[in-house]
C-alpha cells in the first residue's frame, strides 16, 4: 500500500480509505449502498488492514447513525491501530438546532460520534457541507476548541466551493486556528469539474484531495456498457445514487465507457480498477474512499493500487473525459501564461 501525506499535514493515509456508508442500511437511500451488519463489518476491517489500509471513513448521517456504531463494534481491540474520519452538519434530527456547522451542533456532533464510535478521539473531523448560516468564525473556533481538547485531531471539510474552502483557510490564518488539511470532494473521470477551481487552490494552499465516489456512483464499476440495459441491482436504479442525472451526458459517458474497456483490456486489470488508477494519478488526491458491499468487492477494489497507467494511457482517458468547462474557467485558458496550470503528466 502506497502512504500520502494528507495536504500539508504531517499525517501519513493510505492512498485508499474504506469507505462505511455501506454499514447499517438505515433507509432506503442507504439501504441501495448496503446493509453491513457487524460481522461481516469485522471481515472488511481486517481485510483492509490486511492490505495495508488503515483509514476508515463515515459520518453521522449515514444510516442515522448506525455506520458509526458499526465501525465502533468493528474497530473494537484496534482501535490505535487505525484512523478514523467522519462528518457533522447535515441534519439528524427534528430540532431546530439538529443541523449545521454551529458551534452548539458542532461540539454536540461531536460528542455523539464518540459515543458512537466508542473513540475518545476523531482524527479526521469534516464538516460535511458548507453552512452559510453560520459566521465562519464561530464554526472554526468551535473546531479548534475540539481540537484542543483532545477529541479531534485534524480538520477537514466536504463538498465546499473555492471561496468557502478559501474563506475558512483565511479566517483560521488570521487567529491562528487549525486550519482544514483535506477537503472530501466529489471526483470522477465521469464528472472532472473539481479540476476547474477546487485542484488549483488546493495545490496552492496544501490541501490534500479525498476523493467521495469515485466511481461515479458505481457507473464506472464496468456493469454499465453501451447499447445494453442498464443494470436493475445496480445502486443508480435503486435510487441511491448521491450523483444527479443531470450531470451525467450519456454520450459523454459511453465514450468513457468505451475507453476505459480498451485499457483494461492492455492492463489486464478492471473497469474499476483502472477508473480508480486513474484517479491516482491526479494532482492533490491523498487518497481515494472505496466502498464495498462484500468481501469481493473489496478485495477488487483494493487491487487498484501496486501499478500505474501509462501516460499515454492516462492521456487517452483525459482526452475521452474532458468537457468543456464553465465560464470563467473558459475564458481564463484562453490565456495559459496567465496560468499556474496542475501538473498533470511527470515531466
Amino acid at each position: 500500500m502506497e502512504y500520502r501525506q494528507l495536504g500539508g499535514s504531517g499525517l501519513r493515509v493510505p492512498v485508499l480509505s474504506f469507505g462505511t456508508a455501506t454499514f447499517g442500511g438505515g433507509n432506503e437511500f442507504f439501504k441501495a449502498w448496503g446493509a453491513t451488519q457487524a460481522d461481516e463489518a469485522k471481515r472488511l476491517v481486517n481485510l483492509c488492514l490486511d492490505a495495508g489500509v488503515n483509514l476508515f471513513d463515515t459520518a453521522n448521517v449515514y444510516s442515522a447513525g448506525a455506520s458509526e456504531e458499526i465501525l465502533g463494534k468493528a474497530l473494537a481491540g484496534i482501535r490505535n491501530k487505525v484512523l478514523i474520519s467522519t462528518k457533522a452538519t447535515f441534519p439528524l434530527g427534528d430540532g431546530i438546532n439538529d443541523y449545521g456547522s454551529s458551534r452548539f451542533n458542532l461540539v454536540k456532533s461531536c460528542e455523539e460520534s464518540l459515543k458512537r464510535l466508542n473513540t475518545d478521539h476523531i482524527d479526521v473531523y469534516h464538516l460535511h457541507g458548507f453552512d452559510a448560516n453560520t459566521p465562519v468564525e464561530e464554526t472554526l473556533s468551535a473546531l479548534n476548541n475540539l481540537v484542543q481538547s483532545g477529541k479531534v485531531r485534524y480538520i477537514a471539510c466536504s463538498n465546499f466551493s473555492g471561496w468557502h474552502l478559501m474563506k475558512s483557510l483565511s479566517v483560521s490564518e488570521r487567529y491562528g486556528w487549525a486550519k482544514y488539511i483535506a477537503h472530501q470532494a466529489y471526483y470522477s473521470l465521469l464528472n472532472r469539474d473539481f479540476e476547474w477551481e477546487l485542484m488549483p487552490l488546493a495545490i496552492d494552499q496544501h490541501v490534500g484531495t479525498i476523493v467521495w465516489s469515485p466511481l461515479a456512483a458505481g457507473r464506472l464499476s464496468g456493469k454499465y456498457k453501451r447499447d445494453q440495459p442498464l443494470p436493475e441491482n445496480a445502486r443508480v436504479a435503486q435510487g441511491g445514487s448521491p450523483i444527479p442525472e443531470s450531470a451525467v451526458s450519456n454520450e459523454v459517458f459511453y465514450n468513457i465507457i468505451d475507453v476505459l474497456e480498451e485499457v483494461a483490456a492492455e492492463t489486464g486489470k478492471t473497469v474499476a480498477q483502472v477508473s480508480l488508477n486513474w484517479l491516482l494519478q491526479r494532482p492533490t488526491v491523498s487518497n481515494i474512499i472505496i466502498g464495498a458491499r462484500n468481501e469481493e468487492q473489496l478485495k477488487l477494489n483494493l487491487a487498484s493500487v501496486g501499478w500505474n497507467l501509462t501516460l499515454e494511457q492516462v492521456k487517452r482517458l483525459d482526452a475521452v473525459s474532458e468537457v468543456p468547462p464553465v465560464y470563467p474557467y473558459w475564458h481564463q485558458r484562453e490565456f495559459p501564461m496567465l496560468n499556474a496550470a496542475p501538473k498533470l503528466y511527470p515531466q
